[in-house]
């Protein structure tokens, strides 16, 4: 049984948003069984609009894999419906890439483990809001790709398994990749 945690963002959660959730999110292990972490966050944004008022954002781990959707709408049970949409693709994404290939590798990791303020430096205040750490396990660049476009990144830092070297792919405003490899000078 999928265990979801349901949290609010600078809002209070009625009893009838989280069993709406709970109904269109709880039944994800269906499709996936192996899920080991589910969180669900919604918020509410300040917006000139009201279009893209009520946020829902998805963050499922299956086997070190980050899977996350986040959806904005007018009404909340409207972001719920489409977010539940997107992390089924996401899953059946998953499943296609990992989960049937025979060839699978290590699994891919990248969870914050911790994250918070920067302390202010001495003489001013720093231009860094926020500071995350993570573990990371070893895989090949095109691991690394799959996992960015899995996360919806446009660029994600990975160990390389067959260097050891801390490297970063990024997307290109042409569409394909690129590989950063740092060299100490």
């Amino acid at each position: 049984m999928l265990t979801l945690v349901v949290k609010g963002k600078n809002i209070e959660l009625s009893e009838a948003q989280r069993a709406y959730v709970e109904a269109k999110l709880g039944k994800l292990d269906r499709y996936l069984d192996n899920i080991t972490k589910a969180e669900v966050e919604l918020s509410r944004e300040k917006t000139r609009t009201a279009n893209d008022r009520h946020v829902v954002q998805v963050t499922l781990t299956v086997n070190g894999t980050i899977l996350r959707a986040q959806e904005k709408a007018a009404e909340f049970k409207s972001a719920v419906d489409t977010v539940a949409d997107v992390i089924q693709r996401q899953i059946e994404h998953y499943k296609g890439k990992y989960w049937f290939s025979r060839e699978r590798g290590p699994s891919i990791r990248q969870v914050p483990t911790e994250e918070g303020p920067v302390p202010a430096e001495e003489e001013g205040v720093s231009r860094i809001a926020r500071v995350k750490r993570f573990p990371m396990k070893p895989m090949s660049p095109d691991e690394a790709v799959d996992q960015m476009e899995l996360l919806g990144h446009d660029f994600f830092v990975f160990l390389d398994d067959a260097t050891g070297q801390t490297k970063v792919v990024y997307r290109r405003e042409d569409g394909t990749y690129g590989l950063l490899e740092p060299e100490l000078g």
